[in-house]
C-alpha cells in the first residue's frame, strides 16, 4: 500500500487574455486589435481575472498535507497521472472531456470559474465548494468511446471521436455494422458519441436526422454513430449512415485512402493516424469516467 498523500493535479487551460497575449505581446497591442473589431479588452480581462481566482481559491482549498501539482490541458499528453491521484479541472465543461481520456479509475472534480455562463454539466461544482468535496463525495460512472486500430493502438473520448481526412476533405472507407451490413462510402467523416456527447455534436447531428437512433444516456453502456454528408456515386452508397452500438458491439472502418485520422473530444493534435488498408473498431470503452457529482 503506498505511503504518500494524497496528490490532487490542477487543470486549466491557457485564457482567452493569455492567447492574446502569446500572440500580440502586450497587453496595448492586444486592446487596439479588438478594438479595431468592436470588441473590448475588458470581457476578456474580467474572464481571466475569473479564472485566475478560481485557481488561487482550489489551491487553498487542497489540505497543507496533501501533495499538489498543475497542468495545462496542451501538456496532457505528456503528463503522468498518479493512481492515487484526484483530479480538479478548472474551467468549462469541455476540459473535463479534454483529461478523461488520460486517466484510468481516477476522480474528476469540475470547478467552474464562471458560474451561469458554462452549462455546468461535468463542471458542477463552485471553487468555494472544494475544500468540502475533498473529505467527501459521490463518483458518477460516466461512459467513454473507444476507437482502436488493427495495430492495438486506441484513443479513448469522452464525448466522441471522429474518423475522418486530416484536411477534411471528403473520405473514403469501407464500413461495417454488427449486423453485417457493408459498403463503401465517401463523406465528411463519421462520429461516434457517448451519452455525455449525446448533449452536443451528436445532438446537432440527430436534429437534423428523421432516422435519428436513440441517443444513450451518460451512464448507458452504449453509443451512437453517424455519417457526415454521405456522398452517392457509382462506387459509394448512402445506405449506412448512423446506428447505435451496444456494449460488445463495434463499428469497423477500413481505410481507402491516405492521411486518415481518428481524435476525440476536438483535440485534433492529439490523434490516431491510419494507412492505406488500415481498420479501426470503434465502441463503448473498457474504461470510464469516474465524475465527482
Amino acid at each position: 500500500m503506498s505511503t504518500l498523500a494524497p496528490r490532487v493535479v490542477l487543470v486549466s487551460r491557457r485564457s482567452e487574455l493569455d492567447e492574446l497575449l502569446a500572440r500580440h505581446g502586450t497587453r496595448a497591442a492586444a486592446d487596439y486589435y479588438l478594438r479595431q473589431r468592436g470588441r473590448d479588452l475588458g470581457e476578456v480581462a474580467a474572464r481571466h481575472q475569473a479564472l485566475q481566482a478560481a485557481l488561487t481559491t482550489a489551491k487553498a482549498a487542497i489540505p497543507a498535507d496533501w501533495r499538489r501539482g498543475s497542468i495545462d490541458r496542451d501538456d496532457l499528453p505528456r503528463f503522468l497521472f498518479e493512481p492515487q491521484d484526484v483530479v480538479v479541472a478548472v474551467g468549462q465543461d469541455g476540459l473535463v472531456a479534454n483529461v478523461a481520456k488520460y486517466l484510468d479509475g481516477q476522480p474528476v472534480i469540475g470547478l467552474d470559474p464562471e458560474p451561469g455562463r458554462n452549462p455546468g454539466v461535468l463542471v458542477r461544482h463552485a471553487p468555494a465548494q472544494l475544500r468540502r468535496v475533498l473529505k467527501q463525495w459521490t463518483v458518477e460512472e460516466r461512459t467513454m468511446v473507444s476507437a482502436r486500430l488493427d495495430d492495438g493502438q486506441e484513443l479513448l473520448g469522452l464525448n466522441e471521436v471522429y474518423f475522418g481526412h486530416v484536411g477534411h476533405q471528403s473520405a473514403r472507407y469501407g464500413i461495417q455494422t454488427p449486423g453485417g451490413g457493408r459498403e463503401r462510402q465517401s463523406s465528411s467523416g463519421v462520429v461516434v458519441g457517448t451519452g455525455t456527447g449525446a448533449t452536443g455534436w451528436c445532438s446537432s447531428i440527430a436534429r437534423e436526422r428523421a432516422d435519428a437512433p436513440g441517443l444513450p444516456g451518460p451512464r448507458e453502456a452504449a453509443v451512437c454513430w453517424f455519417v457526415r454528408e454521405a456522398w452517392p456515386s457509382p462506387a459509394t452508397g448512402v445506405g449506412l449512415t448512423s446506428g447505435r452500438l451496444e456494449a460488445a458491439e463495434r463499428l469497423e472502418l477500413t481505410c481507402e485512402g491516405e492521411r486518415m485520422v481518428v481524435f476525440a473530444d476536438g483535440l485534433e493534435g492529439d490523434r490516431l493516424e491510419l494507412a492505406w488498408g488500415q481498420r479501426v473498431a470503434i465502441g463503448v470503452a473498457g474504461r470510464h469516467l469516474n465524475l465527482v457529482v
